[in-house]
């Protein structure tokens, strides 16, 4: 089915989204399983873009080095499932894979497929070398950031977990004209991590007067939480911490709005310079800052 096809009964100013949350497992066809019933719903009910957590194909209590054997390349069965279950849908599905790079460590990869055929991918930028995990041990780095994907009028831009932390990506993001922003991810428990979670995703739709979507996994290790937010910051759906599905209709005339009265993008004196830092894992260089006038 052509984009211009799925979109054909749909509202030109609104788009309805989803996030969707549940406990991944360490076997894919079980996940597999799992995710057929979310897109379904989301069908029923009218969704247009349904959002699931990072690292859907499998997940490793305590062995993560597990996930290089595990990994799928992306025309293996977990994507060739989840391709199926949308042909004939109008509906494009989000999700989060470890995907096979040709070197021993996979990439942390974001699959988006619609009428049966991937129409973007996002390899995970910032690794979560963080609070004592090191998931760049075991998962390779991406040093691109994609162009964004049209869902039926709205420009769609992509983060993982832990890039939620890094204000630049957003806001690159954003100034490529993103209306909103879809974060898979599987936000780790821990002391005060439900307080930096929500407040993240609420900066990041506030920084840059966006849409996000966030889906969270709820599983043992993780908060779960999932969010959808508005330009102007404010949660207009919010998941606990179990398996859940919540929804919300976002638009083009709200975002106006808030970047009319909010106008952070064309206020904006910097620019995001795209270009890698350094590659990830590489030590900090010492920089001497020169001022001249």
């Amino acid at each position: 089915m052509s984009p211009t096809a799925a979109g054909a009964n749909h509202v030109p100013d609104q788009l309805r989204v989803a996030a969707a949350q549940f406990a991944v497992n360490n076997d894919w066809q079980a996940n597999v399983d799992q995710i057929l019933p979310l897109i379904g719903q989301a069908e029923a009910d009218g969704t247009d873009l349904l959002v699931l957590p990072e690292g859907v194909l499998a997940r490793f209590m305590g062995e993560k080095e597990r996930i290089r054997m595990a990994a799928q390349p992306l025309d293996g069965p977990f994507v060739t499932a989840l391709r199926a279950a949308t042909v004939g849908l109008k509906l494009t599905v989000v999700f989060g894979i470890h995907e096979t790079s040709g070197t021993p460590r996979p990439y942390n990869t974001l699959v988006t497929v619609r009428g049966g055929e991937i129409v973007h991918l996002y390899r995970k930028t910032h690794l979560y070398d963080a609070f004592a995990a090191r998931e760049s041990d075991n998962i390779l780095a991406a040093d691109e950031v994609p162009p964004l994907l049209d869902v039926n009028g709205f420009k769609i831009g992509f983060m993982t977990c832990y890039d939620v932390r890094f204000p630049e990506l957003a806001r690159l993001v954003a100034v490529q004209g993103a209306d909103a922003i879809v974060l898979p991810a599987a936000w780790a428990k821990g002391p005060s991590k439900e307080f930096h979670w929500s407040t993240l995703v609420s900066a990041r739709a506030l920084d840059n007067t966006v849409y996000l979507v966030a889906s969270g996994e709820a599983g043992e290790s993780c908060i779960g939480r999932s969010m959808i937010v508005d330009p102007h910051g404010i949660p207009i759906a919010q998941a606990l911490a179990g398996a859940e599905m919540i929804t919300a209709t976002i638009s083009h005339s709200r975002l106006t709005e808030a970047r009319n009265s909010l106008p952070v993008l064309a206020n904006r004196r910097f620019d995001v310079n795209p270009a890698p830092r350094t590659p990830a894992g590489s030590p900090v260089p010492s920089v001497t800052a020169s001022v001249s006038f």
